[in-house]
């Protein structure tokens, strides 16, 4: 039978703003175990030991030829990065699109989690020398990752009004840091009683089953959000369950691309937003391979600070949250954008060898990602024509959550031409600088009003 007319929406209640808090909570092990700790060095390895070096080597300045190219063996990830980016480019918007065309979200939720999952607990056969299959893999998890958290986000608006949505996406972001920081720390606890002294195989081997630790994790956790969430589908979405919804996800993707420019305070914030993020996801994605590389720091003492970060960064979200609400989310964004440029030029200054700097510098992480992040989300939430969240937080989603690549771009080119991680760490100042600049200029209540969407009290 025809579906006809628009669905009454039903407000969201408890239970499901808690099964959208629980995504978080599951894809969370990926951002944390994976991007943050454990893949970086892991796959730097496993490319070394493809170029010749020995697998304690304490440098490598050899490279290897993936499709004939030549890479350096400590730029292979940070270009990896980039790679997935790019790649996103063209899936995020589409899935935004099909999103918002379809009567049901969640079956497109649980397909991108399930293959996201599925390609991190295949990482359990990456050995040896096998470093392109674990890239491929990390493609596959990367985009698959995005795509869900594309989907994710486009249930936000349907969560909450103007004034709570600041709120409850600090506690999205807050429970995500849990979850993430509870497995960091059930694998720390692993390679804390079964790592051998003068055995670096057994260690690396402990860094590949801790990766597949958190595909388990995030395919399992998945199923809450999966029973609790409900949809709620849009007029586009009625009016797309009658007709192919993937070709029309693609068709509206057109229409959507030239009806941005009718948006263009919506195109600006968005602009600086994808700038200062791509300094913050190229710190969160490439900071153990700094601390490893330059630093020489140990996997405990990384694995250590990381879980300072999460544990800090819940208190932050929460923090920055409630800072908000007395100021407004835009201005504690610039807040915490001037905090991330002090971290960076600090970065610089780490003496090797010496864990409690880069602990404390990470204590200063932990402060301001969580905040910065989940405010950025709720603040572009409110500058969205109704009925497209799904596919302008796809073209959002481009530089969220470990997927920027100007960044690592630059940071792996530097590395490549100096053979210094310190150097590519500290020109990631430029983003944060250009960033907060552009956001300044960006009239927020304008540009909500002239989306449609009524303005929250503080801004």
């Amino acid at each position: 039978m025809a579906v006809t007319g628009t669905p009454t929406p039903v407000p969201a209640g408890k239970r499901e703003r808690t099964g959208w808090y629980l995504y978080d909570w599951a894809n969370s092990a990926f951002s944390t175990t994976v991007i943050t700790v454990f893949l970086g060095p892991f796959l730097t390895s496993v490319t070394e030991q493809a170029a010749g070096c020995a697998i304690d080597a304490d440098e490598c300045t050899a490279s290897v030829h993936p499709l004939g190219i030549t890479v350096a063996a400590g730029s292979y990830f940070p270009y990896l990065v980039s790679l997935s980016v790019l790649l996103t480019v063209f899936v995020l918007p589409v899935m935004g699109a099909v999103a918002d065309r379809a009567p049901r979200k969640k079956p497109l939720l649980a397909g991108a989690a399930f293959v996201g999952a599925a390609a991190t607990i295949a990482m359990a056969f990456v050995t040896g020398e096998r470093y392109l299959l674990g890239g491929v893999l990390f493609l596959i998890a990367n985009i698959a990752f995005g795509a869900s958290v594309v989907v994710y986000n486009s249930f936000l608006p349907q969560l909450s009004g103007p004034d709570e949505r600041d709120r409850i996406s600090s506690r999205g972001w807050a429970v995500g840091y849990l979850g993430g920081g509870l497995l960091l720390l059930l694998n720390l606890v692993a390679v804390t009683l079964l790592t051998e002294e003068g055995n670096p195989q057994r260690t690396l081997d402990l860094a590949r089953w801790s990766i597949v630790s958190a595909g388990v994790w995030w395919a399992a956790f998945t199923l809450f959000p999966l029973l609790w969430l409900r949809d709620h589908p849009s007029s586009e979405a009625v009016e797309g369950a009658r007709g192919n919804v993937l070709t029309d996800g693609f068709k509206q993707l057109g229409h959507t691309v030239k009806a941005m420019r009718a948006y263009p305070l919506t195109l600006a914030f968005l602009g600086a937003y994808l700038i200062y993020n791509d300094g913050i996801q190229t710190v969160i994605s490439l900071a153990s391979q700094f601390g490893t590389e330059e630093l020489h720091l140990e996997q405990t003492t990384l694995i250590i600070t990381i879980l300072i970060v999460q544990f800090l960064a819940f208190g932050g979200a929460l923090l920055l949250g409630a800072l908000a609400n007395r100021i407004g989310s835009h201005k504690t964004i610039l807040v915490s954008l001037a905090l991330w440029l002090g971290v960076v030029v600090a970065s610089y200054f780490l003496p090797e060898g010496a864990p409690v700097p880069f602990m404390l510098l990470g204590a200063g992480i932990g402060l301001v990602m969580g905040g910065s992040q989940a405010l950025s989300r709720s603040l572009f939430s409110q500058l969205i024509p109704e009925g497209k969240e799904g596919e302008y937080y796809g073209f959002y989603e481009i530089s969220d959550k470990g997927t920027s690549w100007l960044g690592p771009l630059f940071f792996g080119l530097i590395f490549q031409v100096t053979n210094s991680y310190r150097l590519g760490i500290i020109s990631l100042v430029v983003f944060f600088l250009v960033g907060g600049v552009l956001l300044a200029l960006v009239p927020v209540r304008r540009a909500i009003v002239a989306a449609g969407n009524t303005p929250p009290t503080l801004l």
